[in-house]
């Protein structure tokens, strides 16, 4: 499945994100690509809203490399920007999550690209013709 949307907000993103969410089964996997400031973690936080969890509990994890939000099921949010390879990935237990049922988001996947499953969905994020727009492309998986 292709997909391309247009967002005009913040908001906007957050509910394209929601109804995403609410196709993935248990143990996908979201590699989510865009520039910094594209709105990946806006995204994350409308997967979370579906979920049941506070959006406002859901932030970047930058520094932390994850995050994990309860609710009807375990979303992990990971940010492999501060990595620099594989190895790293599997040092935090990247790996591990990928093999459960968690819905697994992670940012800058090219640092974890021979990690990634087949049943990984491609979201990417990019600027549009307004400073609020977004262009969402969603390719799932090739299997």
């Amino acid at each position: 499945m292709n997909e391309r949307l247009t967002s005009i907000s913040a908001e906007h993103t957050r509910r394209i994100a929601a109804d995403f969410c609410l196709r993935l089964p248990p143990g996908s996997v979201v590699a989510l690509h865009g520039d910094l400031g594209a709105g990946k973690t806006c995204f994350v936080k409308g997967m979370d809203e579906k979920k049941g969890i506070e959006p406002v509990r859901v932030t970047s994890p930058t520094y932390t490399l994850l995050h994990e939000y309860e609710g009807d099921r375990l979303l992990v949010h990971a940010d492999l920007y501060r990595l620099e390879n594989e190895n790293d990935a599997v040092r935090i237990g990247l790996d591990e999550f990928m093999d459960s049922d968690a819905i697994t988001v992670i940012e800058w996947p090219s640092r974890a690209a021979r990690l990634l499953p087949a049943r990984t969905w491609r979201v990417s994020l990019a600027p549009g013709a307004s400073p609020d727009e977004r262009i969402i492309d969603i390719v799932g998986p090739a299997s």
